[in-house]
């Protein structure tokens, strides 16, 4: 048992439960220094009811209403899943808009990374030969070359991070000129045109697919499409891919770093197995760290529409003005269709790992995911799959899984993405390097060469949100620099690309 003093986070004055922070939980009988007993062993990360509820009474957490007491509790008792009662989606026609705009904080100034300066003005932090399949045909051809490619090729190029196929489930069997359907060509065409690219375009097809390798080109260039059914035999197909990608690659190697004020990076938030404790440790720290990039003239992402639904007021009262209030609303909408669509709601979002953690319904999950965003006004927001347009807090609707929206985000342009964990993934991306952080301590030992930031200090009071918010900061300069490698990176553990497509399949 450990003999760590008892410990449990209440987020604002008015909250009527806390959490408990110690490892492994705290058994029945457990008195914490203000008097309190717990009538119930508790997990950790999970709720302590702070005061006695009668049936129906509000649930309060982040000083907000999280749900309502499905029966009589007892204080002291464990709050567990099946006693809160969701409340109802917040009216989004009703939304307050712009009404709390945050003053702009003060100016950062003096950081630099080391980035790679692209011909359109954008920044990579990594120099990668990105190679565009127009349809999932190809996509074992084009893994063949990648192959050959990475052994041949790539040791001669050796200021060229890596080259990686695009490969994507999209391109046939669609319904291709469906309105929705604008969602993944686009986001195909855009994933080509991220700065870690370095601006070379190169599309694989096959020849007689609907999405047309030449809907993928911004400049129209033929000369970036190459035709499998062009091509006499699987020799001839490999050979003409393995000559283009050597003409790239010797473009590509006489990119250098060149150093780069923070203003030039795009810096995506995002987070997966939530916990309890995101809310509290690694997703404040993170978002501290977002208001140090947007002080410094950076832009800033964030994501994830089931995991803002229930809290968009919050957001819309941020919005720079009405108009991106709007916008916000516009997104949380089409959403509610799509789901109503899938006969499901915004419940549907939280995951076994989630309740597991001490999350009981979306609602909870919502207003912690939101704090990643950290306080400044957002300026911006972009439906699936378009590229950033400005500088400081973009909110780039995206699904909440974490494969759909890494896949978006880097369509969007990030060069950079940091991801908040509390029941751990090996999640990350080839095209873009992923900084892990964590949100408990037990989950940092568990996991020492997977998680690159531990925010679980926060909780036991070794560190503050600032002093992790800053070291998150520096890590990402390090890492836009290449001064530093993430874990996933250097273990090259990189997820598929997954789009979203809301339109049909034919």
């Amino acid at each position: 048992m450990s003999t760590q003093k008892p410990l449990y986070i209440k987020m604002k004055p008015e909250d009527n439960v806390a959490i408990v922070v110690n490892d492994g939980g705290l058994p029945s009988g457990t008195e914490f220094s203000c008097g309190l007993k717990l009538l119930e062993p508790i997990p950790q990360g999970h709720k302590v009811a702070l005061a006695d509820f009668q049936a129906g009474e509000a649930i309060i957490r982040y000083g907000e209403v999280i749900g309502y007491a499905a029966k009589p509790i007892a204080k002291g008792s464990w709050i567990e899943e099946s006693l809160v009662r969701m409340p109802t989606a917040p009216a989004l026609d009703d939304m307050p808009l712009a009404d709390k705009v945050p003053a702009p904080l003060p100016p950062l100034a003096g950081y630099t990374f080391e980035g790679y300066r692209n011909a359109d003005g954008s920044v990579g932090t990594k120099n990668i030969l990105g190679i565009t399949t127009s349809v999932q045909c190809v996509a074992g051809v084009l893994n063949y070359a990648v192959k050959k490619i990475k052994a041949e090729l790539l040791p001669n190029y050796p200021n060229v991070d890596d080259v990686v196929a695009l490969n994507h489930n999209y391109g046939c069997g669609v319904a291709i000129n469906a309105p929705e359907a604008v969602i993944p060509i686009r986001t195909v065409k855009n994933i080509a045109l991220n700065p870690n690219f370095g601006g070379e375009v190169l599309v694989v097809g096959l020849g007689c697919e609907k999405l047309l390798p030449e809907r993928l080109l911004s400049d129209g260039n033929q000369d970036n499409i190459i035709s499998l059914q062009d091509n006499e035999g699987f020799a001839k197909m490999i050979e003409t891919i393995v000559a283009a990608a050597d003409a790239r690659l010797a473009r590509l190697d006489q990119r250098r770093r060149v150093t780069c004020p923070v203003a030039d990076l795009v810096v995506g938030l995002q987070c997966g197995g939530s916990d309890a404790m995101s809310g509290v440790t690694a997703n404040p720290a993170v978002g501290y760290a977002a208001d140090l990039l947007v002080r410094a003239g950076a832009a800033v992402m964030f994501s994830e529409v089931t995991e803002v639904r229930d809290a968009v007021e919050l957001l819309t009262s941020r919005a720079v003005n009405e108009e991106v209030g709007r916008a916000l609303v516009r997104e949380m909408k089409w959403y509610d269709r799509y789901l109503e669509l899938g006969e499901v709601d915004r419940s549907a979002n939280t995951t076994p790992g989630n309740k597991k953690g001490g999350l009981a319904n979306i609602v909870e999950k919502a207003l912690g995911s939101i704090v990643k965003s950290g306080s400044t006004a957002v300026v911006d927001v972009l439906s699936p799959g378009e590229r950033v347009a400005k500088k400081g807090l973009t909110y780039a609707a995206t699904p909440a899984s974490d494969f759909v929206c890494g896949t978006l985000q880097v369509a969007s342009g990030i060069s950079l993405q940091v991801f908040t964990t509390g029941r751990g993934t090996p999640y990350g991306l080839a095209m873009v390097p992923v900084i892990k952080v964590g949100t408990r301590n037990a989950l940092a030992k568990q996991w020492p060469d997977l998680i690159d930031v531990n925010a679980g200090t926060i909780a036991t009071g070794e560190a503050t949100i600032e002093e992790v918010g800053w070291e998150i900061f520096r890590l990402i300069l390090d890492v836009a620099s290449g001064r530093k490698k993430p874990w996933a990176d250097q273990w090259g553990l990189h997820n598929d690309l997954c789009l979203f497509n809301p339109a049909p399949v034919t």
